[in-house]
């Protein structure tokens, strides 16, 4: 408790829109961080840890309160569920905060907000819990693999099913792991018109610790800072939070001078900004999408970094552009996907994503592909990406196209680290895992038009 605000209420807040609204976790956790900016820096990561943390371990969490409750997780209601989850939680993972003050402040809570009745229910699950912990039985990766994995990591086991089709048990539990791991911040340094020197001077000198990627030399990680947006360095336009899988979209496009690209569904930009940041000043980038808001936040970026070779646009992907017909060099295909290589960073992904959505994604992900193809130059590129693990919106997806439209796969390992080059990246495509590789999960793929 900070003055008047009860932090533990604040990330109940977060957790109920999360769970039972469906918001978005990351922006639900930044658009509540923006409100109480002015909390010292300790209570807001306080927020942030106990938000992100009960999404992190929601599975395990889920299987705890089982083993402590007679009412299953599913019959609970709702303020009750994520309110023990948040206290489980801490319980678990916080050693600094003690038990007592974690069950008092839920069932104070659970008053507060109209459960009297429950908080008898509230305190003796907590009390137990805290008791018993160490005593749960959890399942065994010899007898059960995938429940092993699904309540360790907490994975659903849908997800676990395709993923051990495809890669090993220990790929998949490296992933599953790094999932767990803080996701740090990587910047992609805007050298064009102030040196990688300077920009990271000017972080350090304002409490940054900043850290070398070993893929890309204009690639940083940094940490130390309380509000990025706040950093001299963002202010200016010198910096653009994007993870390294995304800014080799870029490098595997690589752009000639006076390139014209088209980026289908682009936003927030940054892939797009990257291409425009190539062509240093030459060429046309058009930044589409297809809702007022996307288009928006990509003018705004565009704005603040003072891009001169740069467009947004309102525009469906899915819809086609007689007037786009032939004329790009550069295509990028970032379509919208499951997700599920980006579960560090967006928690919730994988509880909000399932097989039936995601075979509603492929169907738009083939449907952005047969219509973006349309615009891209003979001997031009199209760049396919994705931010997601598994051969469904990836290696199936490159299949359906190469027998549908007049494309090969070109080598990408002109244009990549020499750490990531492989089987796959010199046939054109890469296969990105998060806890192998230092990056997000994530598919790229260059594919070149044939001449007609």
């Amino acid at each position: 408790m900070t003055g008047t605000v009860n932090l533990r209420e604040v990330i109940l807040g977060i957790l109920m829109e999360v769970t039972e609204q469906e918001a978005y976790s990351h922006i639900a956790l930044r658009d509540t961080l923006d409100k109480y900016q002015y909390l010292p820096k300790r209570d807001r990561a306080f927020v942030s840890r106990v938000t992100e943390g009960t999404l992190e371990n929601l599975i395990q969490i889920d299987y705890i309160i089982e083993c402590f409750s007679k009412v299953p997780i599913h019959n609970m209601k709702p303020l009750i569920r994520n309110l023990l989850r948040m206290s489980i939680y801490q319980l678990k993972y916080m050693d600094s905060v003690p038990d007592s003050a974690v069950v008092n402040e839920a069932v104070r809570i659970a008053q507060k907000r109209g459960f009297y009745n429950l908080k008898g229910f509230v305190n003796g699950v907590l009390r137990t819990a805290a008791r018993e912990m160490v005593h749960i039985a959890y399942p065994s990766p010899k007898d059960d693999p995938v429940e092993y994995l699904s309540v360790s990591y907490s994975m659903p086991q849908w997800i676990l099913h395709k993923w051990l089709g495809q890669f090993s048990f220990e790929e998949v539990e490296k992933m599953c792991d790094s999932f767990q791991d803080e996701s740090p911040v990587t910047l992609r340094l805007r050298t064009n018109h102030v040196s990688k020197e300077e920009i990271i001077a000017s972080l350090q000198e304002e409490g940054c610790e900043v850290w070398q990627h070993p893929y890309l030399d204009y690639a940083v990680r940094i940490s130390g800072f309380n509000y990025l947006q706040a950093l001299t360095a963002f202010r200016q336009g010198w910096i653009y939070v994007q993870d390294v899988s995304s800014m080799l979209v870029a490098e595997i496009a690589a752009p000639n001078w006076g390139d014209y690209c088209i980026d289908v569904c682009a936003a927030p930009g940054g892939k797009s900004i990257h291409v425009a940041d190539k062509l240093k000043g030459s060429g046309y980038v058009e930044a589409r999408d297809k809702s007022e808001d996307k288009v928006d936040l990509i003018q705004a970026n565009i704005d603040r970094l003072g891009m001169i070779n740069m467009v947004a646009a309102l525009r469906d992907a899915t819809v086609f552009d007689q007037d786009s017909f032939h004329k790009a060099d550069i295509v990028l295909c970032d379509v919208p996907c499951s997700g599920l290589g980006v579960i560090g960073k967006k928690q919730d992904v994988r509880y909000r994503m399932n097989p039936t959505r995601q075979e509603e994604l492929i169907r738009i992900q083939r449907r952005i592909l047969s219509v973006s193809q349309n615009y891209v130059k003979p001997g031009g590129v199209l760049i396919y990406s994705t931010c997601t693990i598994g051969a469904d919106e990836n290696q199936l997806n490159l299949k359906y196209f190469l027998e549908n439209y007049p494309f090969h796969l070109e080598s990408i390992d002109p244009y990549i680290p020499e750490q990531l080059r492989c089987r796959t990246s010199a046939g054109g495509y890469l296969q990105l895992l998060p806890g192998i590789h230092l990056t997000d999960g994530f598919f790229l793929a260059r594919l070149k038009r044939n001449h007609e």
